[in-house]
């Protein structure tokens, strides 16, 4: 194990150390969320709002971390996340994170906003996801779908709270923008991180050339410094019910929808043929103050019928994960974590925080008196009271 990686005892280790490692723009772009934060810091508040009841005498020397999700069998009941333009942060860094899944038998969700090509992806890790955020144009969208069902995906998942670009106020003061504007501040940021300089910006540069959004659509995006890349985020807010039925229809593999927190549109997520949902707030990158999912997620998993419920959302322990699962989800999803993961130490980085969660899971299971993941519900939680309730 490298150097960097020996004192990262935990996820929030993780985050300390990309914080050193990546440029204040880049690191900003990770970490921020939007306006006030009311929703990032709710994704944490929710998982503290609730306590374990862990049963004694119980043998647990046989438990397992195992979850089948959409029909395959995975180490442990958590994958990494879709998070835009991975490879700022780490070098080739979609390919990591896909490598390192790949590896440690976990799932992994690419994003549509990439910089390096779905095909590449998918020939590196053929079990993985791809996740696109779809304007509401059938012509647009129709063959961004062949061409990922064509590179092999298996799993389409369509990203849903995304109707307009966010007000990431703290993107602006660090310095960061999309497009990428190089200043004399980001030259200066880029000079003082020599690591990331040269392990990655020149280092992309040199061997790939410069940086595109390659996924928005069927054809190549714009370059990342380019000042028209913002077409590539626009016309999404007529994006309706009514599309993902078209999409549906023309998808063959598994469907997902991620951003899902109201009940009412898990219920027409389900009736349109959905095969699961991610209910989450964005990581409280969208609308500010939007609750965290973790508060509707019982409701919404109580009336799932066929269809997958997932968690994504502030999610940094293994304790939080048994929390996710005893309030109903099948499977949990962790981002940013993986991207610092990436950004410190590569594949190896990514290897070493599944191992850390996973780690951690294993423990929590035997300290809660559980051996199998099924053996979880709302029974294993106590509701806490909160500062001036009664």
């Amino acid at each position: 194990m490298s150097r960097s990686l020996r004192s990262i005892l935990s996820l929030d280790d993780l985050e300390r150390a990309a914080r050193r490692r990546l440029p204040r723009p880049v690191f900003a772009y990770v970490s921020g969320a939007v306006e006030t934060n009311a929703a990032w810091r709710d994704n944490r508040a929710a998982f503290d709002e609730w306590g374990f009841l862990p049963r004694t005498l119980v043998d647990v020397s046989k438990r397992s971390t195992a979850a089948t999700l959409f029909g395959r069998a995975y180490a442990m009941p958590f994958g990494i996340a879709p998070m835009g333009i991975a490879a700022l942060s780490a070098y080739r860094g979609d390919i990591v994170l896909a490598r390192g899944a790949l590896r440690d038998n976990i799932p992994m969700i690419m994003s549509g906003s990439s910089l390096i090509r779905l095909e590449e992806v998918a020939r590196e890790n053929p079990h993985a996801w791809f996740q696109a955020y779809l304007p509401g144009e059938e012509r647009r969208f129709a063959p961004l779908i062949d061409r990922v069902a064509a590179a092999g995906f298996g799993t389409l998942v369509v990203t849903v709270d995304v109707a307009v670009l966010s007000s990431r106020e703290n993107n602006i003061r660090a310095g960061f923008s999309t497009p990428l504007r190089p200043t004399l501040r980001l030259a200066w940021d880029g000079i003082t991180h020599p690591r990331w300089l040269f392990g990655n910006a020149l280092r992309t540069l040199a061997r790939h050339g410069m940086p595109h959004f390659e996924n928005s659509f069927a054809e190549r995006g714009a370059p990342i410094l380019a000042r028209n890349v913002e077409r590539d985020f626009s016309q999404r807010d007529h994006l309706h019910w009514g599309h993902l039925e078209t999409i549906r229809r023309r998808w063959s593999g598994k469907l997902v929808v991620k951003g899902i927190v109201h009940g009412d549109d898990a219920r027409i997520a389900r009736e349109s043929g959905v095969d699961g949902v991610i209910v989450s707030n964005h990581g409280g990158r969208q609308l500010d103050g939007t609750v965290s999912g973790l508060r509707t997620l019982g409701a919404i998993a109580a009336a799932k019928g066929p269809m997958a419920v997932m968690y994504d959302g502030g999610i940094r322990r293994g304790t939080d994960v048994l929390k996710a699962l005893a309030l109903g989800a099948d499977f949990a999803w962790v981002g940013r974590p993986f991207n610092y993961a990436a950004a410190i130490g590569g594949e190896a980085g990514v290897r070493h925080a599944v191992a850390i969660l996973g780690g951690e899971l294993n423990r929590d299971m035997a300290l809660l008196g559980v051996n199998a993941l099924s053996e979880l519900g709302p029974g294993c939680l106590m509701a806490l009271p909160q500062p001036g309730t009664r």
